[in-house]
């Protein structure tokens, strides 16, 4: 990163790392305060069986439980059938979004119901003041359709070197991508972690000028990249 003495607005960066959610699980419903958001409506739906459609609601608790958010379970979310050597070689299936459902009610019953949801804007009032209050990224999606790590590997270096699974013995022995972070230091910026459980620096007037902020649950999961890339 070449040096560069220009003056930006942007004085700090944020990166809040959370748990694997959809948009339409987390902001879907928000399309109801603002229009021109690409969310839902309550028309989805996905078949649960030949004679039975789930569509999507509105009712999501405060605390649910994750969908299935493996490569082999984001695979049948997307392409409608289980994962195997064998739908793996299909190279004619379409992607129909119609696995939701059906993978999740594999792993428990009742859980289909549960997946078919999301927030109203009045159940997650944190998020719609920063819908209200800033632009909102209604495109985004998983750097890799899997798991935590191999997604924390893409933030930290821009690659899961291949990367799909959590794979321990990988974290052991170390990945090889060097670290984007590093030029942050380089060209002189100051760096930080930060874990929701303690005092935020926000609160003393000072922050970094790049900062990940992760929950305290999952502090291992990003604070363990510092020392795995070499």
């Amino acid at each position: 990163m070449p040096e560069n003495t220009t003056e930006y607005p942007i004085k700090t960066v944020v990166v809040l790392v959370q748990e694997n959610r959809s948009f339409d699980h987390v902001l879907g419903w928000m399309k109801s305060i603002n229009p021109e958001i690409d969310g839902v409506t309550g028309k989805e739906s996905n078949l649960l069986s030949s004679s039975e459609r789930i569509h999507y609601s509105d009712q999501s608790g405060f605390v649910e439980p994750d969908p299935g958010h493996s490569f082999e379970a984001t695979y049948e979310q997307i392409y409608g059938v289980p994962w195997d050597q064998a739908s793996a070689s299909g190279h004619n299936l379409s992607p129909t979004m119609e696995g939701f459902a059906q993978q999740a009610e594999s792993i428990q019953k009742g859980m289909a119901n549960t997946v078919m949801n999301g927030f109203r804007p009045e159940s997650v009032p944190v998020y719609k003041e920063l819908v209200q209050e800033f632009a909102v990224c209604d495109r985004w999606f998983s750097s890799a359709p899997t798991l935590t790590q191999p997604n924390r590997l893409f933030i930290h270096s821009g690659t899961s070197y291949g990367a799909t699974a959590n794979d321990t013995k990988m974290l052991v022995e170390g990945y090889p991508q060097k670290r984007s972070l590093s030029r942050w230091r380089r060209a002189g910026s100051s760096l930080g972690f930060t874990i929701s459980t303690r005092l935020p620096l926000s609160s003393t007037g000072t922050l970094f000028s790049f900062v990940f902020s992760t929950s305290g649950q999952k502090k291992s999961c990003i604070l363990g990249f510092e020392e795995i890339l070499t």
